[in-house]
């Protein structure tokens, strides 16, 4: 066999590799992929029951309950319409987690219909300020960010 044909034969079976291992690679984290919904979509297409999705909205406000542990919370989600999906988490809830906030809830569809959260990402707006700088004007503020890098920096 010419070297010529040696080469072709070696690419050929590089580039079947190459496809090979990316369509392995993709099998192997099909069900691992987290979906994205609004509570408007997950109205009208609910996902599989126990599939890992992401729920994206704002906290309906009056619609924070604590449950008697002390540590689960049952809150609405809603959207751009009326609809509203019922969501249960239990654990710590994030500082800026409050209603009438944006949340992005990371968990599964139970089978009662009510959003089952393991994960939480709460939202700030444009508007958002720590607490450290809460009540300062402007000027202090920058002062203060600039000690805090200062102090990194060195």
């Amino acid at each position: 066999m010419k070297a010529k044909h040696q080469r072709l034969v070696l690419v050929v079976i590089a580039l079947l590799a190459i496809v090979g291992a990316g369509l392995l690679a993709a099998w192997s984290l099909r069900n691992q992929a987290n979906y994205f919904y609004l509570p408007e979509q997950m109205a009208a297409t609910p996902p599989d029951i126990g599939q890992a999705v992401r729920l994206g909205g704002m906290v309906q406000p009056g619609s924070i309950r604590t449950e008697a542990d002390g540590v689960t919370v049952n809150f609405m989600v809603t959207g751009n319409t009326a609809d509203a999906i019922p969501v249960r988490y239990s654990g710590i809830l994030p500082d800026l987690f409050v209603e009438g906030s944006g949340v992005v809830a990371e968990g599964s569809l139970g089978p009662d219909g009510v959003f089952l959260a393991t994960n939480l990402l709460a939202k700030h707006d444009e508007n958002y300020v720590p607490k450290e700088l809460e009540g300062m004007g402007t000027q202090q503020a920058a002062k203060v960010a600039a000690e805090t890098t200062v102090g990194l920096v060195q």
